[in-house]
């Protein structure tokens, strides 16, 4: 669990277009405890932002004006409801009630954990400037954020964007979505470390380790590594299909191998476009930080929504 203090530089004029980007002013990590239950990590939630609020008044001077989170699972941003989520226990939690009331009645914004780390990379990172994007971050698991007119679509439901549950490989390895071959099956870090340790007969090998044994020329890791890259084209040019974007952002662990994944993806990609125009692909610029920046923007998009109502 991770929290930060975000600010604005209010010494821009009030005239800046676009306005100044977030600065981060403090930042700290939490265990969630979610070993000790559900209700034990909304409790460990809340008291890290009433921590959070004591740090910010004690030093910059004033209490926050609005507080951000961001949670993973299914959201409804609209209710402020962490509807679900597997790895927390979470069924229905009033997140945003229970945040506002313990911080004193402070307007609160609640968003999905991969939403809010595209809203911070298309407003102030590798996005800045793209009218449309897709941003896929690609961890445990891989999930995507659709960039609109510098907003992130969330859909009819809260799961706009769930790539990762792309059927790239039908009849492949089952996924704890109920399908089987889901992108994320084959070209998460997850999936890629579990294949490296297979090949190379240790268990405790992952994803960075299959990286450094392809940089080495370790034919065997540059199996399963291309592997992962043709499965993960496939389900981009799904993406880019639908959706036509600009720009195409990749963040998560897999990321950090950087031209060892990002050489051999644009060449996948661009093999397997035909009538589609070819975005640019490119790395997350914000790293584990997007989250917390993107939660400080929902905040201050909150104040914005309150002055022109």
């Amino acid at each position: 669990m991770k929290a930060a203090l975000v600010g604005v530089d209010d010494t821009a004029p009030p005239e800046t277009t676009p306005p100044a980007p977030p600065v981060l002013l403090y930042e700290a990590r939490r265990p969630t405890g979610r070993e000790r239950g559900p209700d034990a990590v909304i409790e460990a939630v809340l008291g890290f932002a009433a921590e959070l609020r004591d740090i910010g008044a004690e030093r910059f001077g004033a209490p926050a004006e609005a507080a951000g989170v961001a949670v993973p699972g299914i959201v409804d941003e609209a209710s402020g409801t962490a509807v679900y989520a597997a790895n927390l226990g979470w069924r229905d939690v009033p997140m945003r009630a229970l945040l506002s009331e313990r911080l004193g009645g402070l307007p609160v914004a609640l968003g999905h954990d991969v939403r809010t780390g595209g809203l911070a990379e298309g407003r102030i990172g590798a996005g800045r400037g793209a009218e449309r994007f897709l941003f896929v971050p690609l961890g445990t698991g891989i999930a995507g954020a659709i960039g609109i007119g510098g907003r992130i679509e969330a859909g009819a439901h809260g799961s706009a964007g769930e790539i990762g549950h792309i059927v790239v490989r039908p009849g492949g390895r089952a996924c704890g979505c109920g399908q089987r071959g889901c992108l994320e099956t084959v070209a998460s870090a997850a999936a890629v470390g579990r294949d490296w340790a297979a090949v190379c007969g240790d268990p405790q090998a992952g994803a960075a380790d299959a990286a450094k044994a392809v940089a080495s020329g370790d034919e065997r890791a540059r199996a399963v590594w291309q592997n992962a890259v043709d499965a993960l084209a496939d389900g981009l040019v799904t993406g880019l299909t639908l959706l036509d974007p600009e720009t195409l952002i990749i963040g998560g662990g897999l990321a950090e191998a950087g031209d060892t994944l990002f050489t051999p993806l644009r060449e996948a990609v661009r093999r397997r476009v035909t009538f589609q125009r070819l975005p640019s692909i490119v790395p997350a610029a914000l790293g584990d930080a997007a989250g917390c920046l993107g939660a400080g923007l929902l905040a201050r998009d909150l104040l914005s929504t309150e002055v022109t109502a």
